[in-house]
């Protein structure tokens, strides 16, 4: 299984950077069992020489994601040719729950673990990091300037946000291009079919600074891969929206003949402005073969349609007043429909 069209395999760039990366992201949280429900390092390392054979390139792992294993693992797994992989991990969850400056986006929590990681991914750099979750306490410039200190001493290459509020994102950008600091390049994100809360706000923010978002829990722990919910990851009751994304996603699988998720992910590929790739996370090199397959799959304008309109959100104040008939005649008068706006709604297109 081939990531992309024809002959090679199909790379998008890394926001406003000249990275190249694979479009679907081989997310690492299921590498090792400590956690009770990962995979072997055997089975890691199939996955990964089939994601390799694919034409992959992007990793994507945390510096807690099983208790430090999938760090490891995938050191050990790469070492032979660190240089082709593009490494992305975090920073800011705590590696000892006993100490106070073990966690936090601050500089002595950024600088101890990120020489754990580097030493547990046995390399001397990682071309992305991110800030795995703000916290409420450490001032925005120390974040940035931190970051940027360690681009500087070339152990970092990029910088990105992850589950934050697109303000932070927006001020954190700000201030590194007034400083000449590093700026985040990419927003890291949950988002599917099924979850479309970052069209709020999140997704229009990435779009106007030209992040590229990275989406995970793009199955919704498997509701979405036509799993039964006694059997998801996280069992639990399924909302309303939950059952109808996951209903409109195995009809348009079975109309094409292929699986649910990879119905499902064929749409998070198909956003645009911003650009959304997803990370994908599998126990098995059968699993990854059927989240590949998404890449190729041809999801009819229809198809597309549909999906959108299954589970729409509810985008709330302050975009539903803004974008809404009344109030842009208000702002723009009978013009808005003859204006060429630099930027519209997350929208499934190609082009």
């Amino acid at each position: 299984m081939a990531l992309g069209q024809g002959n090679g395999s199909r790379y998008r760039l890394l926001g406003p950077t000249g990275l190249r990366v694979s479009e679907i992201c081989l997310g690492t949280m299921t590498f090792g069992t400590d956690w009770g429900w990962g995979a072997e390092e055997d089975e890691c390392a199939r996955i990964l020489d089939a994601y390799r054979e694919a034409g992959g390139n992007f990793l994507d792992t945390a510096s807690n994601y099983t208790n430090g294993s999938s760090e490891q693992i995938l050191g050990r797994l790469t070492a032979a040719d660190r240089d082709r992989w593009v490494i992305a991990t975090k920073y800011t969850l705590s590696i000892d729950r006993a100490d106070p400056n073990a966690g936090g986006n601050h500089r002595k929590s950024l600088v101890r673990a990120l020489e754990r990681s580097l030493r547990s991914l046995q390399t001397d750099y990682v071309d992305l990091l991110w800030l795995h979750m703000r916290d409420a306490t450490t001032p925005i410039e120390e974040i940035i300037r931190a970051l940027d200190d360690q681009v500087r001493l070339g152990k970092v290459l990029y910088v990105g946000i992850s589950d934050s509020p697109a303000w932070v994102a927006a001020r954190a950008n700000a201030i590194a291009e007034l400083r000449g600091w590093s700026p985040f390049v990419a927003l890291q994100l949950p988002y599917s079919l099924a979850s479309r809360d970052p069209e709020r706000e999140l997704l229009p923010m990435a779009a106007e600074l030209g992040l590229t978002v990275m989406a995970w829990g793009v199955l919704e722990a498997g509701a979405l891969a036509g799993r039964a919910p006694e059997t998801l990851r996280w069992p639990g009751d399924l909302t309303e929206r939950d059952r109808l994304a996951a209903a409109a996603v195995e009809e348009v699988a079975e109309e094409l003949g292929t699986a649910p998720g990879t119905v499902a992910i064929a749409w998070i590929l198909r956003r645009r402005r911003p650009d959304v790739l997803p990370i994908v996370g599998v126990r098995s090199a059968g699993q990854l073969a059927e989240n590949l397959a998404a890449a190729t799959l041809d999801l009819s304008p229809e198809h597309l349609a549909r999906l959108d309109e299954a589970a729409a959100p509810a985008l709330g104040f302050p975009r539903s007043f803004l974008e809404s008939d009344g109030v842009r005649e208000l702002i723009y008068g009978e013009t808005w429909p003859s204006l060429v706006q630099r930027w519209s709604a997350p929208s499934p297109g190609r082009g």
